[in-house]
């Protein structure tokens, strides 16, 4: 890669050049260790062009109809006059190595929207892997003039955990007469939670819908808000007729209104990026660690040990950490 190169991605960007944008999320994405670096040194120097935008992280129940919603929430916002960027987390792709693309193909309105942009995760990789770089293809976006960036959460249980810690408003989408109160949501999910919409709530589901906005205000009154400043609310929408979608986004508004006059918001993207850089710390020193030639002929030796019970896990996890001290 060329300096030319290296200033084309970065003018692209800021230029909101869709080709360019795409180029550099291909990079952001790529395993190859030359891409790697060029894309940290792309994002570091975009990073003073970003944190302007709305950061919203959805997820939901498996029948949700979370690409309904996006698809009908983004062309609302749109029309509003935002531009509007989906990006997914699916962990399920890094384990069948398949794509998620099928799944973005639903959102046909959205998606040829000018002011729309519309990222599938890639697939190959660890969850954390591809959390990192919905991280980073992110900040691109809110380089690239997007004042609003949706993260999706297409998979379930850690994903959850991992957009939770990348965006400002987490909203959980439920639907109306799935029967348990919690749909079998998780209640550390429901602890992330800024918000909860039950959505499909027309029809003959909006009587439903209204029982079901009664228990989850409930289940949400014994858990601890994640703000002092913010109690959860319970709302409900239909993503196909259009109904209370506006209202979910007045919702995020008057959050952000209320965090940011608080200081609570910065004070949030502050230690988000903290934790992003232990996290990275963490992969790095894994990695690190996994290459390591002498940990590399010591492992199946100490791995046999354990298993026949000659050593314990605490002293073969010693033996492995503290060789690296005397070589």
């Amino acid at each position: 890669m060329t300096s030319d190169n290296f200033h084309d991605y970065i003018h692209g960007v800021l230029e909101h050049d869709r080709r360019i944008l795409a180029k550099t999320i291909t990079l952001i994405e790529s395993s190859l260790p030359v891409h790697q670096d060029l894309a940290r040194k792309i994002v570091d120097l975009l990073l003073p062009h970003t944190g302007k935008a709305v950061r919203l992280g959805i997820t939901g129940v498996p029948g949700a109809g979370k690409s309904t919603f996006i698809e009908s929430l983004g062309i609302m916002l749109v029309q509003k006059g935002y531009s509007v960027a989906v990006l997914a987390v699916d962990p399920s792709s890094t384990r069948s190595g398949g794509s998620i693309l099928a799944d973005k193909t639903r959102m046909e309105k959205l998606s040829i929207e000018e002011m729309a942009f519309i990222r599938p995760s890639p697939s190959g990789g660890t969850l954390g892997g591809v959390a990192r770089k919905t991280r980073e293809t992110m900040l691109v976006c809110e380089a690239a003039g997007f004042n609003v960036v949706i993260v999706e959460t297409v998979g379930a249980g850690q994903s959850e955990v991992a957009v939770a810690s990348m965006v400002d408003f987490f909203l959980v989408l439920m639907i109306p007469g799935a029967g348990d109160e919690l749909q079998g949501m998780k209640k550390g999910i429901m602890e992330l939670a800024d918000a909860v919409a039950v959505n499909k709530a027309d029809g003959d589901n909006v009587k439903k819908a209204n029982l079901a906005r009664r228990q989850y205000e409930t289940a949400l009154h014994f858990l601890t808000p994640s703000s002092p400043n913010w109690s959860p609310p319970v709302l409900t929408c239909s993503a196909t007729e259009m109904i209370g979608i506006d209202k979910i986004w007045e919702t995020v508004l008057d959050y952000k209104k209320k965090i940011t006059a608080s200081g609570e918001l910065e004070a949030k993207r502050k230690k988000q990026a903290i934790d992003w850089m232990w996290f990275l710390v963490k992969e790095g020193l894994t990695a690190w660690f996994n290459e390591n030639p002498y940990v590399k002929k010591m492992i199946p030796n100490v791995e046999r040990e354990v298993e026949q019970g000659t050593i314990a896990p605490t002293a073969a996890a010693d033996k492995l950490l503290f060789f690296l001290d005397d070589n």
